[in-house]
């Protein structure tokens, strides 16, 4: 038999009382039902929309910087968004460009 298949030496651990295997119990059943309200809250689809719409606010804010000299944000996230953002509003700025083109050549 090798070393690491050998427990170490010392007295042998009782096993949990019916007590400690209830209290046990009872803390997994509270730690699954945080875990499940806090997934139905995250996969809800009011909550996904207020964190669409806090997420466009602040990237708006933080695309606001750019033009008042404070530049993008430190956080990369943030600043993606306000990139994605700004991507955005040039695609929109350019889309509506080419329709009063073609309106006007018509």
């Amino acid at each position: 038999m090798s070393a690491t298949n050998q427990r170490p030496a010392g007295p042998p651990v009782p096993p949990p009382t019916p007590q400690e295997l209830e209290r046990e119990v009872k803390q997994a059943r509270r730690e699954l039902a945080d875990a499940v309200d806090s997934l139905t809250t995250r996969l809800s689809p009011s909550y996904q929309a207020n964190q669409l719409a806090r997420n466009t606010k602040q990237a708006s804010v933080d695309a606001r910087g750019l033009f008042t000299g404070d530049g993008l944000p430190a956080d990369e996230r943030r600043a993606r968004n306000a990139k994605i953002l700004l991507g955005a509003a040039a695609a929109g700025v350019v889309a509506a460009a080419l329709v009063v083109v073609s309106i006007v050549r018509c």
